[in-house]
């Protein structure tokens, strides 16, 4: 069964700090949230993963590394999230079989969500829909028509990313995404909390 949550949310670089942006994320309900620190040393990573599972533990709020799966399981984290170039689903499953845990994988394509079905993760990312500037290795955006098609398309509960904003979420919403995921959206406010509040109140107008 697809989820629908609104807000997928990850934190790089926040100007309040990383500790701040997942207290905010924890107090907002967001579903989940996502450790994403690209080039920083691993201990600084880790210690921060401490750090967030400490704010998300008993929350309704799932704790996601990204791509490091030996983090992800030291700290105890609620799921570990890949790209098409990181460790199979079906390799991460079974080097961390314990229950519940959350197992993320990227597309960009159609092609990629058709395939990812057989893989079954517990949910996809869809895009870039509109051009980021957040990672330098980014594929190009696919647009908010074909990110909706393919959220629409798939079995699984999908979220859609990439230079998403509150101006161009109504747009994306309108052509089918379901959830959605944003970085400098909330990452690069003073209030995280207020911008979380923003978005989901935009979400929630067009799903319901």
């Amino acid at each position: 069964m697809k989820e629908q949550f609104g807000l997928y949310l990850i934190a790089t670089n926040p100007v309040a700090g990383y500790e701040a942006i997942a207290r905010a994320a924890v107090n907002c309900n967001v579903r989940y949230l996502q450790l994403r620190m690209k080039t920083t040393p691993r201990e600084t990573v880790l210690e921060m993963a401490y750090r967030f599972r400490a704010i998300t533990l008993d929350t309704e709020t799932r704790l996601i590394v990204n791509d490091d799966l030996e983090i992800a399981m030291e700290v105890d984290a609620d799921g570990i999230h890949l790209g098409q170039g990181d460790l199979s689903i079906e390799e991460a499953r079974r080097r961390w079989p314990a229950p519940g845990k959350q197992f993320g994988l990227s597309t960009h394509s159609l092609e990629q969500a058709r395939e990812a079905e057989l893989q079954a993760p517990d949910y996809i990312g869809i895009g870039p829909a509109y051009p980021t500037l957040t990672k330098t290795d980014a594929d190009p955006a696919i647009g908010p028509s074909e990110t909706g098609r393919i959220a629409q398309a798939t079995s699984l509960t999908s979220v859609a990313i990439g230079g998403i904003n509150p101006d161009n979420l109504p747009q994306l919403l309108q052509a089918g995404a379901t959830n959605f995921c944003v970085i400098s959206a909330v990452n690069a406010s003073a209030d995280p909390a207020g911008a979380i509040q923003a978005l989901q109140a935009i979400w929630k107008k067009h799903r319901f």
